[in-house]
């Protein structure tokens, strides 16, 4: 991450609460005073779920702009550089820009967590856009309180995968109440997408979303199939070849195929679809890089994966299992995460386990916590410093594979060694 931005958005964690207290009235508050400036917003897309919130909505901006479309989106957490979060129509937001919209917010005289001043700071860099402009927005936690919750007809509302995160947040801690102010809060005048989901998140889904007039098209209705060695799209209307080097695993398949389905929805051929499809790269999900932290590394790959959930680390651990070489791990973890459970679901697939503590995130877990719980799994472990130790202490001359995984955190820091 530039210095610049580093400075700058330590500058917001210190002076915004980066506590997360679900509560629209303050919000609602500061955009009133601001006359309301979310209503100048048009086809607001909101995207909501567990996991896979980021690749459906990256694809889907691809699709867009593919199609000439103009995009703002606004996305979190950002991997190395606040700018991330906001791209508005070809460009990322400026240091400058955040800047002045900060102060115009300021005077309102109204306290805001971090993450309601940066969903302010995207309504008001969006706001004099042309009316045309799509506005792809991803919710923070849940989505009944949640500060992206502002808009009562938006275009689309989208729920990718939902499981059994963020229960500390919900009473009673059930699968249950995580659907229930995940799309129990939706629009009731929209087009609801449901992806991919267990069967049994399916069933509570379904039952919630029953008394909900909008349009609801459920997974089924188009699905990713494999035929051999080769996928496709499919729908009542359209089998659309899918080819990528980029895309490495079923779950981000999953995420792309939803987009694929809204995006034929507003209307994108799918000879544009299927010419996008090689694209599309997912930064810090499932990505192979190359860079200053592999260049003393020969005949070895290093893999990043945010993945912090039982579904996405199984997302990982099955793509893992497709290679016959070693494969070593550097592993950090916040202490919201059930990290016991998580590290079950790579045995056999680690030879060894390094474990960090996540640099600047007070809500890490330190190494020596880690260590312990990976050895009480059965796994070969050590600690080290930092990412750079850890790759001392795994480099091998043998052809193998490195993966650093368990935190968004942790692989936007590796990438921005990189």
């Amino acid at each position: 991450m530039p210095q610049t931005s580093t400075k700058l958005y330590k500058k917001l964690q210190k002076q915004y609460s980066r506590r997360i207290n679900l509560d629209l009235g303050r919000i609602k508050k500061v955009l009133e005073r601001l006359n309301n400036p979310e209503k100048t917003l048009n086809n607001v897309v909101n995207v909501v779920g567990s996991d896979g919130k980021n690749s459906f909505l990256t694809s889907l901006k691809y699709f867009l702009e593919a199609n000439k479309e103009k995009v703002n989106t606004f996305t979190s957490p950002h991997l190395y550089d606040v700018r991330q979060r906001f791209w508005l129509g070809n460009k990322f937001i400026t240091l400058k820009e955040i800047k002045k919209y900060k102060k115009i917010i300021e005077k309102t005289n109204f306290k805001l967590t971090l993450f309601e001043l940066l969903t302010c700071i995207f309504i008001l860099s969006t706001m004099k856009k042309d009316s045309d402009f799509y506005n792809l927005i991803e919710s923070g936690l849940l989505f009944k309180k949640d500060s992206t919750n502002l808009w009562s007809n938006p275009m689309a509302q989208v729920i990718t995968n939902i499981n059994y995160q963020h229960q500390e947040w919900v009473k009673p801690k059930t699968i249950n109440e995580i659907c229930k102010q995940k799309v129990g809060f939706l629009s009731k005048n929209t087009n609801i997408y449901i992806g991919k989901q267990n069967p049994k998140t399916l069933k509570i889904v379904k039952k919630i979303l029953k008394k909900n007039p909008s349009e609801k098209i459920f997974y089924g209705s188009w699905k990713i199939v494999n035929k051999k060695k080769n996928k496709y799209y499919k729908d009542r209307n359209n089998i659309i070849y899918l080819d990528s080097k980029y895309i490495n695993s079923d779950g981000l398949w999953e995420n792309v195929g939803l987009a694929i389905k809204v995006a034929l929805d507003l209307g994108i051929h799918p000879k544009i679809v299927q010419k996008t499809v090689p694209k599309i790269k997912f930064e810090g999900r499932v990505q192979f890089i190359r860079g200053k932290l592999t260049k003393n590394l020969k005949n070895i790959k290093l893999l990043v994966d945010g993945c912090h959930s039982d579904g996405s680390t199984k997302n990982l651990a099955k793509f893992l299992k497709e290679f016959k070489i070693p494969i070593y791990s550097i592993w950090g973890s916040l202490k919201n995460k059930n990290a016991n459970k998580l590290i079950k679901n790579f045995k056999g697939i680690f030879r060894k386990v390094i474990t960090i503590k996540i640099p600047n995130e007070p809500n890490a877990m330190n190494s020596i916590d880690l260590s312990r719980i990976a050895k009480k799994n059965g796994f070969r472990t050590e600690e080290a410093k930092n990412i750079k130790d850890a790759l001392k202490k795994v480099s091998t001359k043998e052809k193998s594979l490195i993966v650093i995984f368990g935190s968004l955190y942790l692989v936007g820091h590796a990438l921005s060694l990189n």
